[in-house]
């Protein structure tokens, strides 16, 4: 059973720092490509950050300078550092695996592209 465990949320001031963990159980990941998404109140889920089997990276707009994805193939785990945090930033952050395989460099960044999520973690952000 293929089971993806988000850790490391919760709730922090405005300027300050979250790293959240997601660790892989079931399959290895460390030939897919990564990602977090994060769904606020309201909105639909949107992409993060992703990290591809070779180590490439996509942020989306609003946290480019702020978040760095990260992954450890040996542990089967990815983080998400996230720094400069903003009230915006408040939401369930979500880790999520694309069982499809991608050229070098390609990374999704719809939720249709991905196969395997976890179960979500809160991040609050205050002002």
């Amino acid at each position: 059973q293929v089971q993806l465990v988000e850790s490391g949320g919760g709730l922090v001031q405005a300027g300050g720092s979250l790293r959240l963990s997601c660790a892989a159980s079931g399959r290895t990941f460390s030939n897919n490509v990564m990602g977090w998404f994060r769904q606020a109140p309201g909105k639909e889920r949107e992409i993060v950050a992703g990290i591809s089997r070779g180590g490439d990276t996509y942020y989306g707009d609003s946290v480019k300078g702020r978040f760095t994805i990260s992954r450890d193939n040996a542990k089967n785990t990815v983080d998400l550092q996230m720094n400069s945090l903003k009230p915006e930033d408040t939401a369930v952050y979500y880790c999520a695996g694309d069982l499809t395989w991608r050229p070098r460099g390609r990374i999704g960044t719809n939720v249709h592209e991905y196969d395997y999520w976890g179960q979500g973690t809160q991040v609050t952000v205050s002002s």
